[in-house]
């Protein structure tokens, strides 16, 4: 029977003999089979590390994310914290001022709606309290009449409210701007700008803020005394409006704000809206007041 081979020549390179290599065909076609399996074993050991290495990125990416959530959610359990804490304040400001002033919201419902369950207000609701409470105005035709002003006990200006020297009178001047004659409501003190200005009585900030001519302006309002002061040109404003004030208490700074020419305080005493001369109520030095610093008191 004959077979089928192939013959290899070699061929020596010094003696020139020749040496024939009989090599089956089945062992060529057993070689390229082993050949083959090979490249397949390679291939699967390659696709093997190669999804080894994304699942490892994946890994790392999963990792990093985890990491990520886990700082916002410690964020937001720290934000969750002081959310709590200022619904805390809240309730307990909005339930105190309710008590103190006797208002009261009215719920929807029947009569005896309390009695069903507890009620416990939402950050939401406390928010909206509070608020309510906060812009309940001080006038006549809200609470004003109901204030406790009991709680202020020294409620006529008895101080002066800034550290410096008398530079404008009260009553009638020549109008520095427009050469004319014209009637000045208050008294001018010139101190440097940025010095501390400070409520001549204790009383509730009726306003804060820009007016006009007066600039940066805080207006007092001293109890059941119908007087307001006004302290006129600041450069900063430490209160804000239904918040009550001690005598001597830092209310804001000195400035050049509104219709003036250089750093001064303007300061009115006012009764039931009449401009009166606030010179009789400068009687303590302003020294004796001037070490109390600003704070954000209670807002009635």
């Amino acid at each position: 029977m004959r077979k089928n081979y192939f013959i290899v020549v070699l061929a020596h390179s010094v003696h020139g003999r020749l040496h024939r290599i009989q090599v089956p065909q089945y062992f060529l076609y057993v070689i390229m089979a082993f050949a083959v399996l090979g490249s397949i074993t390679c291939f699967g050991f390659v696709s093997s590390y190669a999804r080894m290495l994304f699942k490892v990125s994946n890994y790392n990416n999963l990792r990093s994310e985890k990491e990520a959530l886990m700082r916002r959610y410690d964020n937001l359990q720290q934000v969750v914290a002081q959310t709590n804490t200022q619904l805390a304040s809240l309730e307990t400001l909005a339930s105190e001022i309710s008590v103190a002033y006797g208002l009261k919201r009215k719920l929807l419902g029947p009569d005896d709606i309390a009695q069903e369950a507890a009620l416990v207000p939402s950050y939401q609701a406390s928010l909206e309290q509070f608020n309510f409470l906060e812009n309940v105005p001080l006038t006549s035709n809200g609470i004003g009449e109901s204030m406790p002003w009991h709680w202020l006990e020294n409620t006529v200006p008895s101080i002066w409210p800034v550290q410096g020297a008398l530079t404008g009178a009260f009553g009638s001047r020549i109008d520095p701007f427009q050469g004319e004659g014209a009637f000045h409501a208050g008294v001018d003190i010139s101190s440097p700008y940025g010095s501390p200005v400070v409520a001549a009585a204790d009383g509730v900030v009726a306003s804060a803020g820009f007016a006009n001519g007066y600039g940066r302006l805080i207006i007092l309002q001293h109890g059941k005394t119908n007087i307001n002061t006004y302290y006129a040109h600041l450069s900063e404003c430490f209160v804000r409006p239904y918040q009550v004030v001690r005598r001597g208490e830092v209310i804001g700074r000195v400035g050049r704000s509104g219709r003036t020419t250089s750093a001064h305080l303007h300061y009115e005493v006012r009764r039931n809206h009449t401009p009166l001369n606030p010179i009789p109520y400068l009687k303590a030095p302003f020294r004796d007041f001037a070490h109390l610093q600003p704070r954000l008191g209670p807002v009635l």
